[in-house]
């Protein structure tokens, strides 16, 4: 089974769910929504329409990052980079919510630069899966600059599904789901975000997910 869906709602939600099967919510990234709004959400949706939901940035990105500013929270000094602190696990918390409100299938914990594959990364994040409680959802994790050997490694030891762009590289993860962000194109470790995929692209794309797929596999645009 393959689905294909976008990251964020690309047009309005009637439309979307007439004309995909799948969405990766972005907006609980940015901001903690209230549970009604993600409730009314899973209502409109169809009843096998499936949800994945980025997890809120103050488990993943520092307060120096950017993307704060775009939040209706201010962080603390303590948040980001899967720190084993209060706040950390509060955001997680919050995030599980949200995603039993929503009825996902995925949360997903994108990971910024500033996350180096180093040791005290991986004491983090050690210290993290082990505490945190993950319910019936499909963890995925987007790691960016690192290593094949690196992501390998990371995925196998906290069982977690290997976000990646078909076009650069296959799964490492064990699982037999696939879990697919097509970001643009790359240019010296830049992210081209207004790429528009070539024809030959797109089924080069398709060719190897086909090939790669283990049961289930989500591609997002």
């Amino acid at each position: 089974m393959i689905l294909v869906g976008t990251c964020g709602f690309c047009e309005g939600k009637k439309r979307y769910f007439e004309d995909f099967s799948t969405v990766e919510v972005q907006q609980t990234f940015y901001k903690i929504l209230q549970e009604k709004t993600l409730q009314k959400w899973r209502k409109e949706a169809p009843e096998d329409f499936v949800f994945s939901i980025k997890a809120f940035q103050g488990i993943t990105h520092p307060p120096t990052s950017p993307t704060w500013r775009r939040s209706n929270v201010k962080p603390s000094r303590d948040v980001g980079l899967l720190r084993p602190t209060k706040k950390v696990f509060r955001y997680w918390e919050l995030t599980l919510k949200e995603a039993e409100a929503l009825g996902a299938k995925f949360i997903l914990i994108q990971l910024p630069k500033s996350f180096k594959e180093n040791e005290e990364s991986f004491a983090n994040a050690e210290k993290f899966f082990k505490q945190i409680e993950r319910r019936d959802f499909e963890i995925a994790v987007e790691l960016r600059g690192w290593s094949e050997k690196g992501i390998e490694k990371f995925v196998r030891e906290f069982d977690l599904i290997d976000v990646t762009d078909p076009l650069i590289r296959e799964p490492l993860h064990r699982k037999r789901i696939n879990y697919y962000r097509l970001h643009g194109s790359y240019q010296e470790g830049r992210i081209i975000y207004k790429h528009k995929y070539s024809e030959e692209e797109l089924r080069e794309m398709a060719k190897k997910i086909k090939e790669w797929d283990r049961g289930e596999s989500y591609v997002y645009f």
